[in-house]
């Protein structure tokens, strides 16, 4: 598996900090982020289950420039496929 990486959150210290890719191969979107806490898990899960090979992760809104350009990507590869 191939990922073309978008970016780190640009208030961070770029180390362990949230980030952004695209799949090479299935243009599918990878976030790297904080897990949430119990309170926020909590809330999330009023819409839903959250199964055990899921989890929800907390991306920081600094994060919105790399995240519309990986959107775009994935987009132009998707239409592609």
């Amino acid at each position: 598996m191939a990922l073309t990486f978008f970016g780190k959150d640009p208030n961070s210290n770029g180390d362990n900090c949230p980030s952004v890719w695209v799949d090479d191969t299935s243009a599918d979107l990878v976030f790297q982020g904080a897990k949430v806490d119990e309170a926020t898990e909590t809330e999330c899960l009023k819409d839903g289950g959250i199964p055990d090979y899921e989890g929800v992760v907390r991306v920081p809104v600094s994060m919105v420039e790399q995240i519309r350009k990986a959107c775009d990507e994935a987009e132009r590869r998707a239409a592609v496929q």
